[in-house]
């Protein structure tokens, strides 16, 4: 179900604007990114298309119909909705805010309860936690139920109001990974709100970067945004590491995966290392390196290692492959295949050279 804004503009009494004339379609099925910096209008175009904002002229158009012909009531229990701090009804269990939706739109209470346990599993969540009140739960944890409730109207449409912006980074991390797991399967067209240009890059299809006095700058895939920015605000927006952050959308084809060194986690080691090793465990799995000169005499523990940095897992984009190769103590970024196990190394040098001679180029303008 596709969304369309047709020349929206929001005015409000003494003439300050909002939204300026928004030109710009959200395809059915697509995440698309609203970002700028505060006061650019992000929420206020979100808010038009489930009629909590009218717009002064214009049209908002879903699938292909002017919402303003639908009653704002049922318009918004059949859009998915979500905010910052979840906005989860306090006195009520998580079961009980899940299920609010179906049980408004006429389900009998044993239909929705199941529903709503369905929907925690959805996310995520452990069935017993639908006994627990929002206050006993982290933030992580409340904004997952703000989601699970959201996908309780089973629509299309999934409106996302800086959705994550609350919680630590870690878990904002975790977060994304499962709505980007969640669209993978369920398929929703989906306006996403943040100020965090990495995050839009990270989750949207397509991003609108929005200026402040809410005119649209530019609409394109997040390559298009780090690597094309039309003028010098977008520029300065996306950063100028914009050319690092481009990466992410460069294939690691070409990257050479050499053979890595490597010790078994309780296997003898005599006598002091005369080069790095890697250690994994018996599934084959990264734990750490062993770095030269160290004396281990006796099974090798897991004390005895250097934390590794991170992984590259084989076939995801190039950034992935020069983080793992700067972030490793040996200076050897490890290679993972999708099930965790050890393929080889590479290293900065050899990712940097594939980067220099890739036709599309890594940076802006």
């Amino acid at each position: 179900m596709g969304i369309e804004f047709q020349g929206a503009t929001k005015r409000y009494p003494g003439g300050s604007v909002a939204v300026d004339n928004l030109d710009l379609t959200v395809e059915d099925g697509t995440i698309t990114v609203l970002v700028g910096p505060s006061g650019c209008g992000k929420t206020t175009s979100l808010r038009m298309i489930n009629r909590m904002v009218e717009p002064t002229e214009g049209t908002v158009l879903l699938d292909g119909k002017d919402v303003r012909g639908s009653d704002p009531a049922l318009l918004r229990r059949g859009i998915g909705y979500v905010i910052q701090h979840a906005g989860l009804f306090p006195h009520r269990t998580v079961l009980s805010n899940v299920a609010t939706v179906p049980l408004l739109a006429g389900w009998d209470k044993s239909r929705a309860r199941k529903r709503a346990a369905e929907l925690l599993e959805i996310v995520g969540l452990p069935a017993e936690l639908g006994k627990r009140y929002p206050a006993q739960l982290s933030g992580g944890q409340q904004q997952r139920v703000g989601v699970a409730r959201a996908l309780a109207a089973d629509s299309p449409v999934l409106l996302m109001d800086e959705p994550f912006s609350a919680v630590d980074p870690v878990v904002r991390e975790g977060l994304q990974d499962e709505l980007l797991r969640l669209q993978s399967q369920l398929g929703k067209t989906i306006v996403f709100v943040t100020h965090d240009i990495d995050e839009a890059v990270r989750l949207g299809d397509k991003v609108a970067v929005l200026r402040v006095g809410g005119r649209l700058a530019q609409y394109g895939t997040p390559s298009e945004v780090l690597r094309h920015p039309v003028d010098d605000f977008v520029a300065s927006f996306v950063g100028r590491d914009r050319g690092y952050r481009g990466l992410s959308f460069l294939s690691a084809k070409g990257v050479r995966v050499e053979e890595v060194p490597t010790v078994e986690l309780g296997s003898t080691v005599t006598g002091p290392a005369d080069r790095w090793f890697l250690a994994v465990n018996g599934a084959g799995e990264p734990r750490g390196w062993l770095p030269p000169s160290t004396t281990v005499d006796g099974p090798l523990r897991e004390g005895d290692l250097t934390a590794g940095g991170s992984l590259y897992v084989q076939g995801t984009p190039v950034r992935g492959a020069l983080d793992a190769a700067l972030s490793s103590p040996a200076s050897l970024g490890v290679v993972v295949d999708a099930e965790g196990k050890v393929v080889g190394a590479v290293t900065a040098r050899q990712v940097l050279d594939v980067i220099e001679n890739h036709p599309e180029g890594v940076s802006g303008r």
